[in-house]
């Protein structure tokens, strides 16, 4: 039976300014680092005004971002701890 140890809440932020939208993504860890990642959505002006399609694409973008570095942060660990070079992480 697996048992829930930690808990990790991911804050997302939106700006808009009716053509463009940006999302800032951030995860407080327990060891308490903290992780962020951007996104960016741009409207094409032929485009119908749907802020939360912008919303959707810039949040997906900056939580790629995201899960790229908590990758990135965990291949480093795996490194530190083994004193050697380890394979890259894919995703």
């Amino acid at each position: 039976m697996m048992k829930t140890a930690v808990g990790w809440h991911v804050e997302l932020e939106f700006q808009e300014d009716g053509q463009h939208t940006r999302a800032a993504a951030m995860v407080r860890l327990p060891d308490g680092s903290e992780i962020r990642g951007h996104g960016r959505a741009s409207r094409h002006r032929t485009d119908s005004d749907q802020p939360r399609v912008g919303e959707e694409i810039a949040g997906a973008r900056a939580l790629n971002e995201l899960a790229m570095e908590l990758l990135t942060k965990a291949h480093e660990e795996i490194d530190s701890a083994s004193g050697r070079t380890s394979q890259p992480i894919h995703v």
